[in-house]
């Protein structure tokens, strides 16, 4: 097989050798932005004084109900990278929304800006049996 015959082939096959990772980053990817479970019959999240909780959802979905105490940051709306330099990148954040997707990729934001101490707990009612907190609307 002269080279140019093996590199064209090597070539057409490089696809198909990126597959697997490409699967594996996409399984580690979707893993990390899982919300925490929550435990049969009762909260699993533990709250401190000092915890806050975040909800990225918009102004419209916060008002049809949302986790008692929760702070609104508009994950849509660029609030979520505009409030980082103005959070306490000590505290414990508790992040949810409708399905999981906004909050993972908040908590992604506020872990790339140094933030150790955040959690993904899904949707609102996920976030809700986690910690125990009644949704409560406006």
């Amino acid at each position: 097989m002269s080279r140019s015959t093996l590199l064209h082939t090597l070539r057409a096959a490089r696809p198909l050798i990126a597959l697997p990772f490409a699967a594996a980053a996409l399984t580690v990817g979707l893993t990390a932005c899982a919300p925490a479970a929550a435990e049969p019959g009762g909260p699993s999240v533990e709250l401190s004084a000092d915890t806050v909780l975040l909800d990225v959802r918009t102004p419209e979905e916060f008002a049809t109900g949302h986790l008692d105490g929760a702070r609104l940051i508009d994950f849509a709306g660029g609030e979520v990278q505009a409030a980082i330099p103005s959070l306490d990148p000590d505290a414990e954040y508790l992040v949810y929304c409708r399905s999981g997707n906004r909050s993972g990729q908040a908590v992604a934001l506020l872990e790339q800006a140094g933030f150790t101490s955040v959690a993904n707990l899904g949707s609102v009612e996920q976030a809700s049996a986690a910690t125990g907190l009644p949704i409560v609307a406006e």
